[in-house]
């Protein structure tokens, strides 16, 4: 038989789940969601950002890092439109260590973008072509520890960057999560040392206790690329 405090964690975490629950289904993103047939209430993050700054157009070349499950390319084909066959105008291609369902559309590559081998497999798909816009979501694991979660989340920005610096047209934009906390000036130095424009998002749709936000990096600085040689 459980003793008293396995029992008490047992009632907690039941308590929990079930408030969490109540939350979630409550969420009007969540609802509106189901209703427009995204994959996740992250698509309105996207949606929102997109709505004020127009950065995604017809017939862009979209890379989005960390794409499953799906709900920010389900919004990205929709924005790069459909030509009278049904062919998105343009071309979207993400990559992902988790697995994701087909999305018409949308070219998907399964690999850890930070690992050199899957890094090498997007290359080989863009053929050396320039991309208009980087979109990513990716947050590391959590430690629940936050200054080791913001360098784990710097890191990983870092490694974002590096690819806009290879891969990003002179006039592109990259959207990117980062975490709002000891590291965020860090990662917003990062940035400005690469853009013209750097603007941080917090869009409604992001939950108000989360410690993400958005950078939205615009316009390669003159000599951005040579950083990459150095």
């Amino acid at each position: 038989m459980r003793n008293r405090q396995e029992t008490f964690y047992a009632m907690a975490k039941n308590k929990f789940n079930k408030s969490w629950m109540n939350r979630h289904l409550r969420d009007p993103y969540v609802r509106q969601a189901q209703k427009e047939k995204y994959r996740s209430r992250a698509a309105y993050k996207l949606k929102e950002i997109d709505s004020a700054h127009q950065i995604l157009k017809s017939g862009q070349l979209v890379v989005e890092l960390g794409i499953s499950p799906g709900s920010w390319a389900q919004y990205a084909v929709r924005k790069l439109g459909y030509d009278t066959q049904g062919k998105v105008k343009g071309e979207l291609i993400g990559i992902d260590m988790l697995p994701m369902e087909n999305i018409p559309g949308v070219v998907f590559l399964l690999g850890d973008f930070t690992e050199e081998a899957s890094l090498q497999q997007l290359l080989d798909k863009l053929g050396g072509r320039k991309v208009d816009v980087i979109l990513s979501d990716m947050a590391p694991n959590l430690s629940g520890i936050a200054a080791v979660d913001g360098a784990r989340m710097a890191h990983l920005l870092d490694r974002v960057l590096e690819f806009s610096r290879q891969c990003l047209k002179d006039s592109g934009a990259v959207l990117a999560k980062c975490f709002d906390g000891a590291a965020y000036n860090e990662m917003l130095v990062q940035c400005r040392a690469q853009f013209r424009s750097v603007a941080r998002q917090k869009p409604d749709a992001s939950r108000e206790h989360s410690a993400e936000v958005y950078l939205l990096c615009k316009g390669l600085l003159p000599g951005a690329q040579a950083l990459e040689n150095e």
